[in-house]
């Protein structure tokens, strides 16, 4: 008699991993505020506010950075305000 190549198991040779053709990683978050840390959200705290911005001049979503909406918010108005006050770049320097 022949041997098949069936696992014995009666199931497909595929590992059920979840399926699908594409894998959703997880994204680590950067930063975690908290509430005490609420104050600091000002734009006069550009070391703070470096954090929420990406070496590009983007501001980082809050699935990055891990806040909630209305902190999200607030950090949102002090950047642009950072930025009016020529305190924070708009974008990065491009070296020509």
């Amino acid at each position: 008699m022949e041997q098949s190549n069936v696992p014995e198991s009666g199931g497909s040779e595929q590992s059920n991993d979840g399926g699908g053709r594409y894998q959703r990683s997880m994204r680590p978050a950067f930063i975690q505020i908290t509430i005490s840390d609420a104050k600091q959200i000002n734009y006069k705290n550009i070391e703070f506010l470096r954090q929420f911005v990406t070496d590009s001049g983007k501001m980082r979503p809050r699935r990055q950075t891990g806040v909630s909406a209305a902190q999200q918010r607030r950090v949102a108005a002090a950047v642009k305000r950072a930025r009016h006050l020529a305190l924070l770049p708009y974008t990065q320097q491009m070296d020509k």
